[in-house]
C-alpha cells in the first residue's frame, strides 16, 4: 500500500484536532485504511470514540471524514475509514460492495479504536451516513460493544438493490435483473475480471432533482476526489448481486436497549428510509429531521448537518 500523506480532504484541516493515518485488517483479512482524529486538547485522558463511515460510494477525505473531524473538535476520538474494496483500503477486484463485509468493516474500526491508548473502550459508538447508515444499523444490532448509534441522511441499500425506489421495483422486474446479473457472472469469469458500469454521477439532462444533486457533490470541486467511487469510477455490474436477498435491517429491534439517533433532511427523497427504520427499531430511539435539507445537505453544509444533536447524543450515551 502506498498511502497519501499530504491533507487531500475536500475540507479544511482543524488546528483543534490531531490527525494520523492509521491501518488495520477485518475479520476477512482485508486491509483497512483509516484517518483517526484526536482533540488537541485530550491529555492522558481516556476518551469515548466513534467510528464514521459512508455514503455508499466515498471516500474517508468526503463526508465521513468531515463528520470525524468535526466531532472530535466536540471532544470524541474518531475514526473515518475507506470501506473494502474502495479508496486507499485492500481488497481486490475494486470498487465492488458487499453489505456482509462492509457491514464487518464497521466492527474492524471498533477493533482498533478499542485498542487505542487514548479511547475508552466502554465508551464506544457508530455513526454511518448515507447507505452506510444502514451498514451501521446492521454492525450494531450483531456488535454488543458499541453502546450507541447515529446514522444520517440515511439509505438502507439492501432495499433499494432489491425493491428499487419507494419499493417500486415489480417481482418480473427483479427477476428480469437477476437474470441479467447471474449472466453476467459468465461473462466476468470468460474474462477473469468484472465488467464495470458507466461512470457515477454523469449527467445527460432531464434527471431526478436528486441526482443533479449527487452531481453536484461528487462532481464538482464542493465534493470531488479522485478515489471515490461516486467522483471518478464505477462499481462492478454484479456489485447489487448480494443485497438483491440480504436485508440487512431485519434486526433492527436487538440494537434496544443501547440508544439510535436517527438524522434526516425535511426534503430528502431518501427520507422514508430514515422513517420506516425508525418505525421499526425499538425504543429508545430519537428521529429528528432538518427543515429544508436535501440528502446532500447533510453530506458537507455545516450550517445544517446538527452536529450539535449529534454531541449531545453521543455524549449522553457514551
Amino acid at each position: 500500500m502506498q498511502l497519501t500523506q499530504t491533507w487531500d480532504k475536500v475540507f479544511p484541516r482543524s488546528e483543534r484536532v490531531d490527525h494520523q493515518k492509521v491501518t488495520f485488517t477485518n475479520r476477512y483479512g482485508i486491509t483497512l485504511v483509516g484517518d483517526l482524529y484526536l482533540p488537541k486538547d485530550r491529555g492522558a485522558r481516556r476518551l469515548p470514540a466513534i467510528a464514521v463511515g459512508g455514503p455508499f460510494g466515498a471516500v474517508k477525505e468526503q463526508s465521513s471524514g468531515l463528520y470525524a473531524q468535526t466531532m472530535a473538535e466536540r471532544g470524541f476520538v474518531t475514526l473515518a475509514f475507506d470501506p473494502s474494496y474502495t479508496g486507499e483500503s485492500g481488497g481486490s477486484p475494486r470498487n465492488v460492495a458487499s453489505p456482509d463485509i462492509n457491514t464487518e468493516d464497521f466492527s474492524a474500526a471498533i477493533d482498533y479504536l478499542g485498542r487505542h491508548a487514548s479511547v475508552d473502550r466502554e465508551r464506544l459508538g457508530i455513526l454511518g451516513i448515507c447507505g452506510w447508515g444502514g451498514m451501521a444499523l446492521n454492525a450494531v444490532a450483531v456488535d454488543k460493544r458499541v453502546k450507541a448509534v447515529a446514522v444520517s441522511t440515511m439509505y438502507d441499500m439492501t432495499r433499494l438493490m432489491s425493491r428499487g425506489y419507494n419499493d417500486s421495483v415489480t417481482p418480473q422486474q427483479r427477476t428480469h435483473t437477476l437474470e441479467q446479473l447471474s449472466h453476467q457472472r459468465w461473462t466476468d469469469a470468460a474474462n477473469g475480471t468484472p465488467a464495470y458500469g458507466p461512470r457515477m454521477n454523469d449527467l445527460k439532462g432531464g434527471e431526478a432533482q436528486f441526482l443533479v444533486d449527487y452531481h453536484d457533490y461528487y462532481r464538482t470541486p464542493r465534493g470531488f476526489h479522485p478515489r471515490a467511487v461516486n467522483s471518478n469510477g464505477s462499481w462492478t455490474i454484479t456489485t447489487p448481486l448480494s443485497f438483491m436477498n440480504m436485508p440487512i435491517l431485519t434486526y433492527i429491534k436487538e440494537i434496544a436497549p443501547r440508544p439510535i439517533l436517527f438524522v434526516h433532511g425535511e426534503r430528502a427523497h431518501s427520507r422514508y428510509f430514515s422513517e420506516t427504520a425508525y418505525a421499526a427499531a425499538a425504543e429508545p430511539k430519537e428521529l429528528v429531521i432538518v427543515p429544508g435539507a436535501s440528502h446532500t445537505d447533510l453530506y458537507d453544509k455545516v450550517d445544517v448537518i446538527p452536529f450539535d444533536r449529534f454531541a449531545d447524543f453521543f455524549g449522553k450515551n457514551l
